[in-house]
């Protein structure tokens, strides 16, 4: 899952699979077969460092060696037989079964090796890694398969989104009509709001194009939203500010009181408003009530 190979192009790797570059950063050199050439992907230090363990373990059962780092661990007297990989396919599924690992239905979970490189493809893209940079770790061959990963991903945020439920400073609920004549507008204002004026427990809602009179003032800025996903990060700073104001009530310091008393009333409709959707039937028991 950490280089993105495919199982194929895995269960073939050389035995000598590592190199590293001028400064010392291990990368992992495979052949594509699928576009018939060699291809190199940077790994991190500990794969490197667990590819090293397992190499040290088949030179302790073949001490004359073995050309792949995979090999068979039946009939291959020599070692030079790699793996298949329906053998990998059926140990990996006899793995989870073993683990018992389900699926939000309970149901046991099927996992295929390719999955785990469609998700360092999509882990890159949300990290906001270049889509070159992610075509080139992927080796691929299109820019359109990459842009594949960014769909992926762009569908999945605007799911979230969706249904999601957002509040403003007052707690009241934010209007988006995910089906309406603006919604492909609104998204596009929300995904540039957050990209470009991303905040620690919320987003801006205001136009990218216009400057905001508010600086870093978020819990008394009429455009500022938040989402259920900053909870934490708001009941931290409401107990902060708690701390704040009582120990500014205690030495008398009543212009430091009122200045936080404002954020901390923002902050106890805020927080009201979201726990709301962490309740059984978040919001719409609410308001069913």
């Amino acid at each position: 899952m950490r280089c993105g190979l495919r199982i194929t192009d895995t269960v073939r790797l050389p035995h000598d699979c590592i190199v590293h570059d001028a400064d010392s950063a291990p990368y992992l050199r495979y052949l594509n077969h699928k576009m018939k050439r060699e291809a190199l992907v940077p790994i991190d230090e500990e794969l490197e460092r667990e590819i090293r363990d397992h190499q040290r373990h088949l030179r302790d059962r073949w001490p004359h060696g073995t050309p792949v780092l995979l090999p068979r661990s039946l009939k291959n007297a020599d070692g030079h037989e790699p793996t298949d990989d329906h053998v990998y396919r059926r140990a990996m599924h006899q793995w989870l079964k073993a683990c018992d690992v389900r699926d939000e239905h309970g149901r046991l979970v099927k996992v295929t090796p390719h999955q785990f490189r469609h998700t360092l493809g999509t882990r890159l893209i949300n990290r906001d890694v270049p889509q070159e940079v992610v075509r080139r770790i992927l080796d691929h061959d299109s820019h359109m398969m990459t842009a594949h990963y960014a769909r992926l991903s762009d569908t999945r945020i605007r799911r979230h989104w969706e249904q999601a439920r957002e509040v403003d400073i007052t707690g009241q609920t934010v209007a988006r009509d995910p089906e309406g004549p603006l919604a492909e507008a609104s998204w596009a204002k929300q995904r540039l709001g957050r990209v470009t004026q991303a905040l620690p427990n919320g987003f801006c809602g205001l136009p990218v194009q216009k400057s905001c009179p508010h600086a870093n003032a978020r819990l008394t800025c009429p455009m500022f939203v938040t989402t259920p996903e900053f909870l934490p990060q708001h009941r931290q700073q409401r107990q902060q500010l708690l701390q704040i104001v009582s120990a500014a009530e205690a030495r008398g310091q009543l212009r430091v009181v009122e200045m936080n008393q404002q954020a901390l009333g923002s902050l106890d409709q805020i927080v009201t408003a979201l726990e709301e959707d962490e309740a059984p039937g978040g919001a719409e028991a609410a308001d069913a009530g």
